[in-house]
């Protein structure tokens, strides 16, 4: 059951105009005095969702313990009280979500994927925590109310903020609501890094678990004006100095890394999209400019090309379990401030179709964990 869009289909229904278009602040909506709808909602159906989930036990514990650690983080406020508590929900979506009132949801795939690696737990915890603070479900749904005059054209949404989500609408109006609800996900990405820097955790599991999740394929839909997501690459651009600058106020209070909740921070490769060219009528050049923080030891580089009927696939298959008709590696320590890798392709693959060659480059740790995967969808004929 996508309990998320039973959510989101109470609280923000309606009709939009396509007429004008409110300016969208930074954080959205100004919330009024006294506004609880959001909050409101969410207590008539929590009792529904209470009844689907489980109290974090036994594996999850470790996510109780990073849950309650960031709540501590959270300011008491006079006018809004939370009702904080951590549950576990059945699915398979690598998912997420956070309740108005104070509930936050992580589906069992998620809670298995990240195990009890406290780090990646507040990566998760820490950024719904925020959207339940910044109240975005009151933000979305005050912005499309002001929407709702002088139109009958619907707006139909799916999950706010999932990797899964999905929805249609009339034109401008959603490209709009998508672009407020994009920089409602970075803006949570950013207070969820500082709460995390206080509570003891590593702001770099955030990008960590950014980049897990695009390995495993969440999130991997087309860029589009419409998405309500921002892709992982637009929040590694968007959040790098957020990172640098919750990095610096994690080692003040936590001089020494490993003695924190979360341990030593994860290593992670910040990559650029690869460029290609074709160096001569047998040969292309591919080059990728990458950054890594972290490392300890090296990291091994691996190419693998061929045609769409040899598809390298995701980066599952690099360990082997797929065909490719070529395959390049390159180990290096990553010590530069930008490391560059650059593979020579012979061209073009024997007995492939014209349009039909791909490539796909991932980033290994020395115990064959993937930092990094990015796909080339067309090499040049």
């Amino acid at each position: 059951m996508r309990v998320p869009a039973l959510l989101l289909s109470t609280i923000l229904s309606g009709v939009v105009s396509t007429l004008s278009y409110p300016q969208i602040f930074i954080d959205g909506p100004q919330i009024p005095p006294n506004f609880n709808v959001d909050i409101e909602t969410g207590k008539q159906l929590r009792p529904q969702l209470i009844a689907q989930s489980m109290a974090p036990t036994g594996r999850y514990s470790v996510g109780r313990v990073v849950f309650e650690r960031l709540v501590e983080q959270v300011p008491r406020s006079d006018s809004t009280k939370f009702a904080w508590e951590l549950r576990i929900i059945d699915g398979d979506q690598l998912n997420a979500y956070s309740s108005p009132e104070g509930t936050i949801y992580v589906d069992t795939s998620l809670a298995q994927l990240v195990d009890q690696s406290a780090g990646l737990w507040a990566a998760i915890l820490s950024h719904e925590v925020s959207h339940v603070v910044r109240r975005d479900w009151a933000r979305r749904y005050l912005y499309q109310q002001s929407l709702e005059r002088g139109s009958a054209q619907t707006i139909v949404l799916g999950d706010p903020g999932f990797p899964s989500g999905s929805w249609s609408d009339s034109g401008k109006v959603s490209e709009n609501l998508g672009q407020l609800c994009r920089q409602l996900e970075l803006n949570a990405d950013r207070d969820s890094l500082r709460r995390m820097a206080l509570a003891g955790y590593h702001p770099y599991f955030v990008p960590a678990l950014h980049h897990l999740l695009h390995v495993k394929g969440s999130g991997a839909a087309p860029r589009s004006f419409y998405a309500m997501h921002p892709c992982w690459e637009e929040r590694d651009r968007e959040l790098i100095r957020a990172y640098v600058s919750a990095s610096i106020e994690f080692e003040h209070r936590w001089p020494e890394w490993y003695a924190s909740p979360g341990g030593n921070p994860p290593t992670v490769v910040f990559a650029a999209m690869p460029t290609i060219k074709k160096t001569s009528s047998k040969e292309w050049q591919i080059q990728m400019v990458m950054r890594c923080e972290n490392l300890a030891g090296a990291v091994e580089v691996v190419l693998q090309a061929g045609s769409r009927s040899g598809n390298p696939g995701r980066p599952e298959h690099l360990l082997g379990s797929a065909p490719s008709d070529f395959e390049l590696r390159e180990v290096t320590g990553c010590t530069s401030p930008l490391t560059t890798i650059t593979f020579t392709l012979p061209a073009p693959f024997a007995g492939s179709k014209p349009g039909t060659h791909r490539a796909e480059v991932s980033v290994f740790d020395g115990w064959g964990a993937v930092l990094a995967s990015l796909e080339i969808p067309r090499l040049p004929d």
